[in-house]
């Protein structure tokens, strides 16, 4: 069944601290390019909004060889914005419910399919894995009741659903604009975020476990 929420996928940013020289959207886990990883795992979004900055056009000619029904959004000041801003522009004139994914995320099939199926808003939340974690603190139900830069009970890769009327401008991260609605409902993900080489690395062996 087609899901009636709306995806913003967030492909705007340099990845710089990756240091492959390309943006993460086409850096290559198992012979394919990210991207492609993620329009499979989308396949029956409706609604897919792919937010594009550097390296835009080769992101843009990446998803149409997959398909040709994406919205595509520009974020021109995609050096100096964040995630925040990326899901602002994704998410005008979006659907009800807006679920931000960042666009170096690999989520578990099964736990893609909970996160377009849960019907309300929600933070999603992983065990830590990556090297350069933002943790989220949780309360005894799983609700998330706090971000940290400093220590949390989980990671948080992201993703997360907000009503669209909600998602305000910020030129930082999409958790800077979220913690004014905490808390919120927490949902338990498989994830791997692909900051560094090693987290890379790990998300090669990850999608191999599918």
């Amino acid at each position: 069944m087609p899901s009636t929420k709306s995806v913003v996928l967030s492909c705007a940013g340099i990845g710089s601290r990756l240091g492959l020289g390309q943006t993460k959207a086409l850096i290559d886990i198992n012979g394919k390019p990210l991207i492609h990883w993620q329009l499979d795992l989308f396949q029956n979004v409706e609604d897919l909004r792919i937010v594009v900055g550097y390296e835009a056009n080769s992101i843009i000619s990446a998803v149409l060889e997959k398909r040709r029904d994406v919205v595509f959004i520009y974020n021109h000041n995609y050096f100096n914005t964040q995630t925040g801003a990326s899901f602002y522009l994704g998410s005008r004139d979006a659907n009800e419910y807006v679920i931000e994914w960042d666009g170096d995320l690999l989520v578990h099939p099964e736990d893609v399919k909970m996160c377009l199926q849960h019907p309300s808003e929600y933070v999603a939340y992983a065990e830590r894995s990556s090297d350069e974690a933002v943790f989220v603190r949780t309360n005894r139900h799983g609700d998330v009741v706090m971000f940290s830069r400093e220590n949390g009970d989980y990671e948080w890769t992201g993703p997360a659903c907000l009503r669209r009327d909600k998602v305000r401008y910020t030129s930082g991260t999409v958790f800077n604009q979220i913690e004014e609605y905490l808390p919120m409902k927490g949902l338990k993900v498989r994830a791997m975020d692909i900051d560094t080489y090693d987290d890379y690395k790990r998300a090669i062996d990850f999608v191999r476990t599918w």
